[in-house]
């Protein structure tokens, strides 16, 4: 489903008003689940979660951490719930068999990149990734599951949509209230420019870090041909705005729900929008993953990485989390 607007106005209106006793609910049910003791992995966990439902760029900073460990000659291993998939069993992600449907698409990206474990039992997947040598492991969400206990919490923001109206599921997008989740984080990871204040809402004594979201240069695989823009994100105009901070206008911008899944109208209404305007589809990698592969050949997919204001933060992040378990430092 599409965020509903009123989720990102200030106060929600009547809509957060009729719905905070519901919201009230989903609060305390959180809370109860969060109350019961995970399993402890013998090796490292660290979990990039949010307080929101959709996007905050949690995949992004995966990669860049997983990218980061395997440099560091670490057996890294990633668990994800596999959002939006068709299959409820374990599995471990295989990029060559699986497909968006069956395994999520964030898990297809993971896996290109690590070993990646699919389940929404994130003690099961760690279970996985360790008979098949995980020396650490990384979760992809998983802020609000307790079944894996997590060494560091490293809680993702979004700079622009913050915490919304600051109402939890369904009055709001918080999965939890602001200050409960914030107080059990490590760390916080502020991307982009703070246009909401959330910084504020969050403890004095939480380190917070800082990063932009640097997108692959379109302009020159463009070559100045137009573009068609399309993307089922959780927040599709940060793919928009970051084509537009290129110089890239283009000629028509299709947002979708986040995960959505292309029918066949879809891309036929794509393919038509494109031949109109004699344009190029541009999408995101995550997109990609749910196109069928023959439509794939025919869109640019336009990456995304991390930037860090402090460079070293990163690392010593990593130093930091692995420092705390020593006993299953690589011999």
């Amino acid at each position: 489903m599409r965020a509903p607007r009123f989720w990102y106005t200030a106060d929600g209106g009547w809509p957060t008003r009729l719905l905070a006793p519901a919201a009230a609910l989903y609060a305390q049910a959180t809370a109860r689940r969060l109350c019961r003791p995970g399993w402890h992995a013998p090796v490292p966990v660290l979990c990039c979660g949010n307080l929101t439902a959709g996007g905050a760029g949690k995949t992004t900073l995966v990669l860049d951490l997983a990218a980061r460990l395997i440099a560091r000659g670490r057996r890294v291993h990633i668990l994800t719930r596999g959002y939006g998939r068709r299959r409820a069993d374990l599995l471990r992600v295989d990029p060559t068999r699986h497909t968006a449907a069956d395994v999520g698409d964030e898990a297809l990206l993971l896996a290109s990149l690590a070993p990646t474990h699919v389940s929404a039992d994130r003690a099961a997947g760690a279970r996985a990734a360790l008979a098949t040598g995980a020396d650490c492991l990384l979760m992809d969400d998983g802020f609000q599951n307790p079944g894996l206990f997590q060494d560091m919490k490293l809680l993702v923001i979004d700079g622009a949509s913050g915490f919304g109206n600051g109402h939890v599921i369904p009055a709001g997008p918080l999965r939890e209230p602001v200050a409960t989740g914030a107080a059990r984080a490590d760390a916080a990871l502020l991307i982009g420019d703070d246009r909401t204040g959330a910084v504020t809402q969050l403890p004095t004594h939480l380190p917070i870090l800082r990063a932009n979201l640097a997108m692959q240069d379109a302009a020159s695989l463009l070559a100045g041909r137009p573009a068609i823009a399309f993307a089922g994100i959780g927040r599709p105009e940060k793919f928009f705005d970051g084509l537009r901070a290129q110089g890239i206008a283009p000629a028509a911008c299709m947002p979708f729900a986040d995960h959505h899944p292309y029918t066949p109208r879809d891309l036929r209404r794509l393919h038509a929008l494109a031949t109109t305007h004699n344009a190029v589809l541009l999408t995101t990698p995550k997109d990609a993953t749910r196109l069928p592969e023959t439509m794939r050949a025919q869109v640019l997919t336009i990456g995304v990485g991390l930037t860090w204001a402090d460079p070293t933060a990163p690392e010593r992040l990593l130093d930091r989390w692995l420092a705390g378990r020593p006993e299953s430092r690589t011999p």
